[in-house]
């Protein structure tokens, strides 16, 4: 008899289906009203609140299963190409500076996720979560979704004639500093989990 998927497993799940859905949303609403085009940052939100949601679960009732260690950071990745992917195609303003930043996210995810199946597999040493890694996560989440809200608060505020805050946003200012952050913290957490593995890797086989 087939075993029922936990709760924070089925968040996982829910957070990989939610993927193509904000994509599918974000390229069908670009050419719709403002409210409308806020609609992928809304779903991209929730796919999010599913990240923050299945861990906590799974650590308070001691859930935490091999499934989940397989698919949680799995719909995380997901989750962020997904968004960076997306925001290439829909956002051609900024697509010139992101397509950099997208690059260093998703070099720097393969290249530790390499590096903890290696270690992992050698000498079974898992390294948990660091602050940088969390400070990374969070840091991606807030900057996508500013990405996603910025040119359409934009418009909102031209509509009500807020010229000021129509500016503002208009400049993307909030997006030019979310990507920096987000970039300063991939970078700085891949260093830190580098740091953290490298010494059980055995360079000589």
């Amino acid at each position: 008899m087939a075993t029922k998927l936990n709760t924070p497993n089925t968040l996982s799940l829910i957070r990989v289906i939610l993927v193509p859905v904000f994509m599918a949303a974000a390229l069908f609403t670009r050419e719709l009203s403002v409210l409308w085009r806020m609609l992928p940052a809304a779903l991209f939100g929730v796919a999010a609140f599913t990240d923050f949601l299945d861990g906590k679960i799974a650590r308070k009732r001691g859930l935490v299963t091999d499934f989940g260690k397989f698919i949680d950071p799995l719909a995380d990745k997901f989750m962020i190409f997904g968004a960076c992917v997306t925001l290439l195609v829909t956002d051609p303003a900024l697509a010139p500076i992101f397509v950099w930043v997208s690059a260093i996210v998703m070099l720097r995810e393969l290249a530790i996720t390499s590096l903890r199946l290696v270690v992992v597999g050698k000498s079974g040493v898992v390294i948990a979560a660091s602050f940088f890694g969390k400070c990374k996560t969070v840091s991606q989440i807030i900057a996508i979704l500013i990405l996603f809200l910025e040119p359409v608060l934009a418009e909102i505020f031209a509509l009500l004639s807020v010229e000021a805050l129509a500016t503002f946003f208009g400049y993307h200012i909030l997006s030019y500093v979310g990507m920096a952050v987000m970039t300063l913290t991939t970078v700085a957490s891949g260093l830190d989990y580098m740091k953290s593995y490298f010494p059980h890797i055995d360079t000589n086989k």
